[in-house]
């Protein structure tokens, strides 16, 4: 039996997870860090925090399976897109990484849309300029850290930093670079016509490759503090979403997948290139070679809920600790109780401003309609409601674009919610599904290194083998 691992560095912490070539999973582990919000709209990282945690449970992982680090055939990474990691010519992090929900660049995105065009932009990136991608992060700090900018010798997304940790490569894959603004996403490479525009070194960037491809291996170094063999291959893997989308079987045309993690995703499988000419959703290339995907996102999904439980429900956390069961569940379950609607309270979800459909680092979350007669349980309802109508702004615009779903996974610490996939259900107007095994990127990745490592012939077969639904959520007309 051969064993793969699958490496998640997500925002609010890093998950890795072995899994057998049949998708059992062997053992699990996560570890959590801090994010750091210094003034509104910013938000930053450690790099050192995502390698520490990576090395601590992927040592973790090979201990508590008992599985002989020989039999490991490779390595996958998954993690959260668009931070920036630069590093100086002895490899030392320059500063704290911009991370992904940041929006301190409308300026910057000002100045790239002025510089290669909006017309033009889009038809290479796939996407107009926006806050949330690397590009613009790159330009800030050149406007802003000169100082910082003129030491930077390498350019790495997040999870690409955890490679260059484990092998000593500077690489990326086409998934993950697509959320930079700097690849020709139709010709799946980096694009000379933006960087010569935007005035970039190319030799900043690092190779790309294809995500199933063996992109490095597990140095003696590494190998050390893994426990992992040196010599394991890595592969390319792919950014969180596209992760998500092998993990949960979204590897050919007609299916698509929901995500509720910090972040909402909605997220369709196409064999051919579509752009929205209007720039309201991405479209990336996928994990799987030769195919890309269209996404729209909502910044604050699961952040939402986690909000209003941080700030609000210490009484249901509480309970919840006393029980020995997730706050969330008792959320869920006082949400049931309030009508469909929440007696006309209604939440706009923009917490961190917004991507689908309003492409708006200055709009802002809302409740509207209160009065008198609501309660607790009306505003949680509230916040998983207008959730799932922003959610379904992004289904209706991948629709418009003549991509039709004919079947929509749900996935995400907010997918598990039965009350949460019956909004989706009734608002998509299609059944949602659910897999058995909820470890979607981690899943993903590790079926990348699979296929990578010759286990499996395509990404197609290895899902057929490794992936098995599990739950079904009907619409009710």
């Amino acid at each position: 039996m051969k064993y793969a691992i699958g490496v998640d560095i997500g925002t609010s912490g890093t998950k890795s997870v072995m899994f057998d070539e049949t998708g059992r999973v062997m053992a699990s582990a996560s570890a959590e860090y801090p994010l750091w919000q210094e003034k509104n709209g910013y938000a930053e990282q450690e790099p050192a925090d995502w390698y520490n945690a990576s090395v601590k449970t992927i040592k973790k992982i090979i201990e508590d399976s008992g599985v002989d680090a020989s039999d490991i055939t490779g390595v996958g990474l998954s993690g959260q897109m668009h931070g920036l990691v630069m590093l100086d010519e002895n490899n030392e992090v320059i500063r704290r990484s911009i991370i992904w929900c940041d929006q301190r660049t409308a300026k910057e995105c000002e100045e790239i849309t002025e510089r290669v065009g909006t017309e033009r932009l889009i038809q290479i990136t796939a996407n107009p300029a926006l806050t949330g991608f690397t590009a613009s992060k790159i330009l800030w700090v050149r406007n802003n850290e000169p100082e910082n900018y003129s030491r930077c010798r390498h350019i790495l997304l997040p999870k690409d930093y955890v490679r260059f940790m484990l092998t000593g490569e500077y690489a990326t894959e086409v998934s993950d670079a697509s959320g930079m603004q700097l690849l020709d996403v139709p010709n799946r490479c980096w694009s000379d016509e933006v960087l010569e525009k935007l005035d970039i070194d190319r030799g900043l960037l690092g190779k790309v490759y294809e995500s199933t491809e063996i992109t490095g291996y597990i140095t003696e170094e590494a190998a050390k503090v893994t426990g992992l063999k040196a010599g394991t291959p890595v592969v390319g893997g792919a950014g969180d979403n596209a992760a998500a989308a092998v993990g949960t079987g979204i590897v050919s045309d007609g299916k698509a997948f929901t995500t509720i993690g910090t972040s909402g995703v909605v997220f369709a499988h196409t064999s051919s290139v579509q752009i929205d000419p209007k720039g309201r959703v991405h479209t990336f290339c996928c994990a799987v070679p030769g195919c890309w995907h269209i996404m729209g996102v909502t910044q604050a999904a699961g952040l939402s809920l986690k909000w209003l439980r941080d700030n609000f429900c210490k009484e249901e956390m509480d309970e919840a600790e006393q029980k020995g069961i997730s706050e969330y569940y008792i959320m869920d379950k006082k949400a049931e109780e309030i009508p469909i609607g929440s007696d006309k309270l209604i939440y706009l979800p923009y917490l961190m401003g917004e991507r689908t459909p309003h492409l708006d680092p200055d709009i802002r979350g809302s409740f509207f309609g209160l009065s008198a007669m609501h309660t607790k349980a009306h505003f949680i309802r509230a916040v998983m409601e207008g959730v799932a109508y922003s959610l379904q702004d992004c289904n209706s615009i991948i629709k418009e674009m003549g991509t039709e779903i004919t079947e929509m996974m749900a996935c995400g610490g907010g997918g598990t919610s039965a009350l949460w996939r019956s909004m989706l259900a009734d608002l998509y107007e299609c059944p949602v599904k659910t897999v058995s095994c909820k470890e979607g990127p981690a899943l993903g990745v590790a079926i990348l290194a699979f296929v990578g490592t010759g286990v499996y012939k395509t990404v197609e077969e290895a899902c057929s083998v490794m992936i098995r639904t599990d739950k079904t959520q009907v619409p009710d007309q």
